[in-house]
């Protein structure tokens, strides 16, 4: 199979999945010989209209995945925006530490139905959007190392391969695709937090309309950075790219589903990868 171009998307609020899979994508590129065309489509203006590929395109594609799944907020981007025509895909997901459950074939099964065939896939721990002390620094430079192994065996395959794969990639994951997991507090019950938006420290905040600007959703105001009028996914750009930290959470059910996954999740999780 001859690849001309790759094409590397990316929803990433907070860099990690962006670094993912620039590093998947660049090193594809080099085995290959090939250019690769960048698409961060983490902001809503980059989620405007469709995008086609040929059989002679690659698409690395990469999400975090939110409560183990695609992000609801950003799951009408995967089954509306991209066409596919025979196009291989390497769907990517990463996650806090704690299970990427259904992201990924939810990934695959949206890339395939609309056109795609997907030769690798891999699901890798990045560091939780919620808080540093879970897969702190991740991907490290073992992690990044394992990527660029994983492209190499991506690009093997992809060179070996003649016509499309008779057999679909396998990938762990459930089909149907099962609910959105249930957080839970610090006593292991479930709660819910869906309203929960940042808070300002108007004493540290210095108005400079970043976190308006990095928002995926649009759902700070840009006139008063205080005010969140629209939908909260509760992704943390606005948080960690504070320059005076000025942005935090507040509310208690929020708080107590971090301090639960801090208690059962900070082990070392490994990454996943499928060829």
């Amino acid at each position: 199979m001859k690849i001309r171009t790759i094409h590397a998307y990316y929803f990433s609020p907070t860099g990690n999945t962006e670094k993912v899979i620039k590093t998947i994508a660049e090193a594809l590129g080099m085995a290959l010989g090939v250019p690769v065309c960048v698409q961060d489509f983490t902001l809503p203006p980059a989620r405007q209209g469709r995008h086609s590929f040929t059989g002679d395109d690659l698409l690395v594609i990469g999400t975090p995945v939110y409560a183990g799944r695609i992000p609801n907020k950003i799951l009408p981007y995967y089954q509306s925006a991209l066409e596919g025509n025979e196009t291989p895909v390497v769907p990517v997901v990463t996650f806090g530490n704690r299970s990427y459950d259904d992201g990924l074939i939810e990934l695959q099964t949206e890339l395939e139905t609309h056109g795609f065939f997907a030769v690798a896939g891999a699901a890798i721990p990045t560091e939780h959007a919620f808080s540093a002390q879970l897969a702190m620094g991740r991907p490290d430079a073992a992690d990044l190392e394992g990527l660029r192994q994983f492209a190499a065996r991506a690009a093997e395959k992809i060179t070996a391969l003649a016509t499309i794969p008779a057999q679909p990639l396998t990938v762990e994951g459930h089909t149907p695709i099962r609910p959105y997991y249930t957080p839970l507090d610090t006593n292991g019950a479930p709660t819910v937090f869906l309203k929960a938006k940042p808070k300002t420290d108007l004493q540290k905040c210095t108005d400079c309309g970043l976190c308006a600007q990095v928002c995926p959703m649009q759902a700070i105001s840009r006139e008063d950075v205080s005010a969140v009028l629209g939908t909260c996914i509760k992704c943390q750009a606005c948080v960690q790219k504070c320059p005076t930290h000025a942005k935090h959470f507040e509310d208690g059910a929020f708080l107590s589903h971090v301090a639960m996954l801090e208690e059962n999740y900070t082990r070392r999780t490994e990454a996943a990868f499928f060829v």
